[in-house]
């Protein structure tokens, strides 16, 4: 095994790279492979095994995140005579279908006008809205969402914060493409500059929302035939876009609302509870979460660890709480540097044989089941079974066998997790591998992978 693995490292893409290795035995935590295992490196997204170890340790595989309606005046003849407020826990769950249940409680309580404003509270965390790792250029990207305690996805992936903009092309020659928002809403403006043609021209379709604005670009050529493209655009303060939606949902119900619905603010304490929705628990959550590495909900995860913790939804505050954990599980966090919950940021520093070791010591833990469920299975083609591995590895012993975290920015890449190997033995694997200049290194990770699951661990004489 030594010397196929080291083989395998002087492949030519980690010319003037760096290779972070840890195999461990399950059973025993042995190290039985190790290269530059103590270099502390950037993980990318298998900063989320740390995020979501210390999330079920913390807060339990059971825990749901809530939604309120709360009140500060009283009902009289039909009328909510004051404010009603809309107040977010964190649910990254919460859809356009939840908002107009709300709507329909409230007409089925007999509210059919709301005198004063429909408030936003999304106070249950701080108002940093993106972690250290993101960059202004990703900003409009799906995947470097803003996190705010009261957000809606558009998708049963949970992508809280976004929006999906669907562009088919027109019927005819020259005409601009047809746009649809998902959910729909007023919150985010469209501008179309895209045009059909009968061939494809230079120009690709392009999606991007403008700095610091929810005006959306939609650009570029399709051609008659093309089938519908699809993009997930983050929203700037996605509270807002709550707002929206649950007006129209108030609306919808014939519910009339006097005052403003853009506000944002904090419920009084005086106020008297209505309503209250429980998300999914997180162990349902985890699916999302890990198969497909949704960095949103990473983060959320961080901030309400800060806020159960320590009563601030802060990244900092929920950091602290993921550090306590790995210490207390038996990480080595003097050698580490977490500096977000998803593994956006390429400031996060982890040496592959805390990462190994992590791995090992969870295999004790009660929720040991969620967490080993939600990790993406090799070659296993279904989304919420195969995640992010669904197309890797198949045809091979490890197809089915390797169950592992992915992570990727640019320059790093990594794969941690478990397989069997060819006799029955339990392996523990970390990689991580920074600086290469090639597209990816996901062949060179799969085949390391396919050879702990190929190799005989034990020689029989």
């Amino acid at each position: 095994m030594k010397d196929k693995i080291d083989d395998l490292l002087e492949d030519k893409a980690l010319h003037g790279a760096i290779a972070g290795v840890s195999i461990r035995h399950a059973g025993s935590g042995e190290v039985v492979y190790e290269k530059n295992a103590h270099l502390r490196l950037t993980p990318a997204s298998n900063t989320k095994l740390f995020t979501g170890a210390a999330a079920l340790e913390t807060l339990g595989p059971e825990y749901a995140f809530a939604t309120e309606l709360w009140s500060d005046g009283d009902m009289e003849d039909g009328k909510l005579e004051g404010n009603l407020y809309v107040k977010g826990k964190g649910d990254p769950t919460l859809t356009e279908k939840e908002l107009s249940e709300m709507a329909v409680f409230l007409r089925e309580k007999g509210v059919r006008e709301i005198t004063g404003d429909v408030i936003a509270d999304d106070t249950w965390y701080d108002d940093i809205r993106l972690s250290d790792g993101i960059l202004w250029s990703q900003e409009s990207e799906y995947y470097a969402s803003q996190v705010s305690a009261l957000t809606v996805s558009p998708d049963q992936d949970y992508d809280a914060g976004t929006v999906l903009i669907s562009v088919s092309p027109a019927n005819k020659d020259g005409e601009p493409g047809k746009i649809e928002v998902t959910p729909d809403n007023k919150y985010v403006e469209i501008v179309n500059m895209t045009k059909t043609g009968k061939t494809r021209e230079e120009d690709e379709l392009k999606v991007e929302r403008e700095h610091g604005t929810n005006r959306i670009i939609v650009e570029g050529t399709m051609e008659i035939d093309d089938p519908v493209s699809k993009s997930w655009i983050a929203v700037f303060e996605p509270t807002g876009l709550v707002t929206d939606l649950f007006h129209q949902s108030l609306m919808k119900e014939g519910i009339r609302v006097q005052g403003s619905h853009t506000r944002i603010a904090e419920t009084p304490v005086h106020a008297i509870r209505l309503y209250e929705r429980s998300s999914m628990p997180i162990k349902q959550l985890f699916f999302p979460f890990m198969k497909l590495s949704n960095n949103g909900h990473a983060e959320v995860l961080v901030k309400e660890m800060g806020k159960v913790v320590h009563g601030e939804g802060s990244w900092e505050k929920g950091l602290d709480v993921v550090g306590a954990e790995m210490r207390r599980l038996g990480v080595d966090m003097e050698t580490i540097q977490l500096n977000d919950g998803s593994g956006m940021s390429s400031t996060n520093l982890i040496p592959a044989n805390e990462i190994s070791q992590l791995l090992y010591l969870v295999q004790e833990k009660k929720w040991l089941p969620e967490f080993l469920q939600s990790l993406p299975v090799a070659g296993n083609e279904k989304r919420f079974a195969g995640g992010t591995l669904r197309h890797r590895m198949q045809g091979t012993n490890a197809e089915g066998n390797v169950r592992a975290k992915t992570g990727t920015l640019t320059g790093v890449s990594s794969l941690s997790g478990y397989v069997t190997t060819k006799d029955e033995e339990p392996l523990i694997f970390a990689m991580v591998f920074n600086h290469f200049l090639s597209e990816d290194v996901d062949e060179i990770e799969d085949q390391l992978a396919i050879i702990l699951s190929d190799h005989q661990l034990i020689v029989k004489e």
